[in-house]
């Protein structure tokens, strides 16, 4: 059973989801153009550590940290001079599912957190999705 929790902190949002798939699946649909523009958006491309990426709903920033099958952390700008906030991606097994949690840091004191949690949240939908 798939289950999903939202948490919001301030200055941080965290959206946790358990897929019915196993890591390695998981990780192979992250690493395909359809699975990387899930969770960026429309244009993102997951790269290696110091490589950028563009979503063409004006989201961009640059991979901070990409280790296989475990994490990725990536700056995010909401658009053209907004601040740098950090997305950390983490991938975990959970038996024979896989537990995805987005954590979205160093956020402004004026970000809209709700707005956020349903942002990563759906991101999730959509990861599930690819993934099945």
């Amino acid at each position: 059973m798939d289950t999903m929790e939202v948490a919001t902190e301030p200055r941080s949002v965290k959206v946790t989801r358990v897929v019915a798939s196993p890591l390695e699946n998981v990780w192979e649909v992250l690493m395909k153009p359809h699975g990387a523009e899930a969770l960026l958006g429309e244009g993102g491309e997951l790269g290696g550590k110091g490589e950028d990426w563009h979503a063409q709903d004006g989201t961009y920033g640059v991979t901070r940290s990409f280790h296989p099958r475990e994490q990725i952390r990536f700056s995010w700008h909401a658009s053209d001079g907004a601040p740098r906030t950090l997305v950390d991606v983490h991938i975990r097994p959970d038996g024979d599912r896989t537990e995805l949690e987005i954590v979205h840091e160093h956020l402004p004191e004026d970000a809209d957190t709700s707005a956020l949690s349903a942002h990563w949240a759906e991101a999730l939908d959509r990861i599930e999705t690819a993934v099945s």
